[in-house]
């Protein structure tokens, strides 16, 4: 059995190295470093991929989501809703930007930020909502956006883990994620579903005033050079980088079917187990269905009932397997982001979470033989 990783890159990449190579190399022959030919070519791919009017390319998932509220004019003091049970960087760029976090639960079964708890906590300050559509599962948009046209609200969608991963509406209306709300911000770090390698983003609206907006503040605010139209932030995706996703865009469908396989494996071999409780789709789903597309899997994440959560971790590193807890803190206990505001009692699901999930290897490369050592390992400590 070849050894087992988190995330494979090394496996994939040898897989396009020739293709991925020869357009890395067309750029640095090019010197079109940044803001070139790949770079624009990369923007139209993806747009026709998402079906959305703009995709503007940044450097980082966190400027994307910085950059987006930014754009949508927010103002110091402004509420902005979101999810606790995610990574910090939702809530840091509300902190920087000196908007106002306000955490919220989230659902046990998804993960993902609660339709009830968004609705307890709009205040006459509220102007936005974060859904965070976490380890790859959409965030119930439809009742989301519902919310919004109701009380006047901004939807942001956080869509890091979860590019390529399809809503479907109660009519059967099916949208990609990321293009739902008014905007949306995605990260490219090399681990994601669409990684590159190195550090990237990108953010994506319909909203023809907004992209152009944006478009200036990526750019230190300037529509024309030397004439700073905006307050803006140097924040542009390279060429190289560019060059890599462009390629890899081409693949990711198959690369988002394979982590679905990969889960469908890996819940076949737990089921029956009391102690462990699954991943599951959208919509009511049970289990994983043969024509999944909610939920695109960039982590697969276990809860385990009654058992020593940080001991499996321990036991599966001891023997060789690779894992993670995404996340042991919530954010509204993190040192950076404590508020009197939070009572603990408004955050019972997430504070179970945080006992009680690890996440397992989950990227395009695994095998059978690695998801049956995994799971075994997985069984036989469980049930000692």
């Amino acid at each position: 059995m070849k050894k087992i990783q988190m995330v494979d890159l090394k496996g994939q990449y040898s897989k396009i190295k020739e293709e991925v190579d020869n357009s890395v190399l067309e750029v640095l022959d090019s010197t079109a470093y940044i803001n070139g030919p790949k770079v624009h070519e990369f923007q139209k791919n993806l747009e026709s991929y998402l079906g959305v009017k703009h995709v503007i390319p940044c450097a980082n998932g966190t400027d994307a989501l910085q950059i987006a509220m930014m754009g949508l004019g927010l103002k110091p003091g402004d509420e902005v809703i979101t999810a606790d049970f995610t990574f910090a960087a939702t809530v840091e760029v509300i902190a920087l930007l000196q908007l106002t976090p306000v955490l919220v639960d989230v659902d046990p079964v998804s993960f993902n930020i609660d339709i009830e708890a968004i609705k307890n906590a709009i205040t006459p300050k509220t102007k936005a909502i974060v859904p965070v559509h976490l380890f790859g599962m959409c965030a119930n948009m439809e009742a989301i956006m519902q919310i919004a046209s109701d009380h006047n609200l901004f939807i942001i969608e956080d869509n890091a883990q979860a590019i390529g991963a399809t809503d479907t509406y109660k009519n059967g209306t099916k949208t990609k994620a990321g293009v739902i709300g008014h905007v949306a911000s995605t990260s490219f770090f090399p681990s994601k579903n669409l990684g590159c390698y190195g550090d990237g983003g990108a953010i994506f609206t319909n909203d023809d005033k907004l992209a152009h907006i944006i478009r200036g503040i990526v750019n230190h605010g300037m529509y024309e050079r030397y004439h700073h139209d905006v307050v803006g932030v140097n924040s542009r995706l390279d060429s190289v980088q560019a060059a890599v996703l462009d390629i890899k865009l081409k693949r990711l469908d198959s690369y988002n079917s394979a982590r679905q396989n990969a889960a469908r494996a890996y819940n076949k071999a737990f089921e029956g187990q009391a102690k462990i409780i699954t991943p599951t789709g959208n919509n009511g789903c049970s289990g994983i269905c043969d024509t999944c597309d909610c939920h695109v899997f960039h982590q697969y994440t276990l809860r385990l009932l009654n058992s020593d959560r940080d001991a499996l971790v321990k036991h599966l590193n001891d023997n060789g397997v690779p894992c993670g807890v995404y996340y042991p803190i919530p954010l509204h206990r993190q040192k950076a982001y404590l508020d009197e505001r939070y009572n603990e009692a408004d955050f019972k699901v997430t504070n179970q979470l945080v006992k009680e999930v690890i996440s397992l290897p989950m990227h395009t490369e695994l095998d059978d033989e690695q998801i049956k050592f995994i799971t075994s390992t997985v069984i036989s400590f469980i049930n000692t």
